[in-house]
């Protein structure tokens, strides 16, 4: 170990996490060109190649020239993803409570919280009332 100083060993670990970070943004960009949807199949082509022909120079030239696209699609992505789980969401909630009475239990569940919180119910009246409500 004392042919290995502290210092050569801190400069070992950052070029080895330097090295993690460039792998991660090669794939980074890499998806993303596949994500686009705007850009033809010869663009996504051409980027891949220099991209993968002249990685440092593809990757940065990408960042540069396409970096705030990428924000943006990934902005896209993340709304898509929410409202394809809020959807979900409503639709098994909806399919859920059809067969139980629908939308009358709920309101009527909520409205019974409100009296629970206001204090017009005592927790055992309105543990009384939930449990005929819900069975």
């Amino acid at each position: 170990m004392d042919d290995y100083p502290l210092l050569d060993l801190f400069l070992t670990m950052l070029f080895f996490f330097l090295w993690i970070m460039w792998f991660f943004l090669l794939f980074r960009v890499i998806m993303d060109i596949f994500r686009d949807d705007d850009m033809s199949g010869w663009g996504k082509t051409g980027w891949l190649i220099f991209c993968l022909v002249l990685p440092f120079l593809g990757v940065f030239v990408y960042v540069i020239a396409r970096g705030k696209g990428m924000g943006q699609r990934d902005v896209k992505q993340a709304k898509d993803r929410e409202s394809a789980f809020q959807d979900y969401i409503r639709k098994t909630a909806g399919e859920a409570n059809s067969g139980a009475g629908g939308g009358d239990d709920i309101a009527r569940l909520a409205k019974l919280a409100e009296l629970h919180e206001s204090g017009s119910l005592s927790d055992e009246e309105f543990g009384k009332a939930k449990a005929k409500l819900l069975a």
